[in-house]
């Protein structure tokens, strides 16, 4: 049996219409960072697009941080251990929670286009549920930065310019 990578987006704010393609190519993010990881297996996630302030609420009330944010990572896993959904065996990687209108700006910021933000945010978030992490600095940010551009060079959304801030 093929294995099937179900990614199930919700819209959740009604700030920004949702441009046309944005589902697929977030579909077409979660797809290439599992091919490129190797990933065996079945596996769902979650991508929730939302308002600056909705994130904001979630940035607070999970991390502590009380102001809004491009992105956040919800991971059902740790150690390559994934929690199973029971009917279909699939992994449950996480959820995926993006601010569109956090995206619009920065898209604006760096001077790239709204899908290569989002495609960024998306491969970012997914490399985080496979348990990436660049909160450490040093190797780990440079490591996950190559695999994110990596990924998104295979996708044909090559950067343009630095997207780094020191606001991460």
């Amino acid at each position: 049996m093929k294995d099937k990578i179900k990614v199930i987006i919700t819209n959740d704010q009604n700030a920004v219409k949702i441009p046309t393609g944005v589902r697929m190519l977030i579909r077409r993010c979660c797809n290439a960072v599992l091919v490129t990881e190797s990933f065996k297996g079945s596996v769902e996630i979650s991508v929730t697009i939302v308002d600056d302030e909705a994130i904001h609420e979630l940035n607070l009330k999970h991390r502590g941080i009380d102001r809004s944010t491009d992105v956040l990572s919800f991971p059902l896993g740790a150690d390559g251990v994934y929690d199973v959904n029971q009917d279909t065996g699939a992994f449950l990687l996480g959820d995926i929670v993006i601010s569109i209108e956090h995206a619009i700006k920065q898209a604006d910021l760096y001077g790239h286009s709204l899908d290569r933000e989002i495609a960024f945010l998306t491969v970012h978030s997914m490399l985080h549920l496979l348990g990436y992490d660049h909160e450490p600095g040093g190797l780990e940010l440079v490591r996950m930065r190559e695999k994110e551009e990596a990924v998104l060079t295979q996708l044909g959304l090559v950067r343009s310019g630095s997207y780094y801030t020191m606001e991460e």
